[in-house]
């Protein structure tokens, strides 16, 4: 009896590992191929790459409304608040009149082409005895550049321009007759005149509020 019942002992020992050989077999082969799954290189970077978000630059750079580089600043801007010899050099004067400068004139003994400080639109062009043949620009950032003093106008009205597109040519006027050959530019925000040395080279918001 006693026989009998180790053999059945020894029986069941044996089957139980039989059936259990298989199992394990199947559940270690899965558990390798997820695992190669998760380290797979390929996977994880094109994972990456596709949830990648590009970053836009939203702002933009000032350039000087010229590209002659013998073009030099004839008379600046009048600073309520600059030294006094600055401000003397920012008069100017018109027969018995004297009249504080709200640009900056570049001057240059040749004609020198003018460019768009920004992307913008043609909001003005127009001709004064005074002030010489004029083109205003409405830009994206709610800025308005007005360049006067011009001999040549390569744009209209209403005309969308990108930045360092050529506008015109620089001219004479009668209001500053004593610089000879130049360009006028001024820079308005919200119809506040500017310093334009204040803002060429700078950075501007793109988004600003008109």
């Amino acid at each position: 009896m006693i026989k009998r019942k180790l053999k059945r002992q020894y029986l069941s020992v044996l089957v139980a590992v039989f059936v259990l050989i298989p199992i394990l077999t199947i559940l270690a082969i899965s558990n390798h191929s997820l695992t190669e799954e998760e380290i797979d290189p390929s996977f994880s970077t094109e994972t990456i790459t596709n949830d990648t978000i590009p970053v836009i630059n939203t702002s933009t750079r000032i350039i000087n409304p010229y590209i002659d580089s013998n073009v030099k600043i004839g008379k600046t801007y009048y600073d309520y608040q600059g030294k006094e010899e600055e401000q003397i050099n920012s008069i100017i004067q018109h027969d018995d009149t004297y009249i504080q400068n709200t640009g900056i004139d570049y001057v240059n003994e040749n004609v020198f082409e003018v460019i768009s400080i920004l992307d913008g639109t043609v909001s003005n062009v127009k001709e004064d005895p005074s002030t010489g043949k004029t083109v205003e620009i409405k830009h994206d950032n709610g800025y308005i550049s007005s360049y006067q003093s011009l001999s040549e106008i390569n744009v209209k009205k209403g005309d969308i321009i990108t930045q360092g597109q050529v506008i015109g040519k620089s001219g004479t006027n009668e209001l500053d007759k004593d610089l000879g050959n130049h360009l006028h530019f001024e820079l308005y925000d919200n119809g506040q005149s500017l310093n334009p040395e204040n803002y060429i080279n700078k950075e501007v918001d793109s988004k600003k509020e008109n």
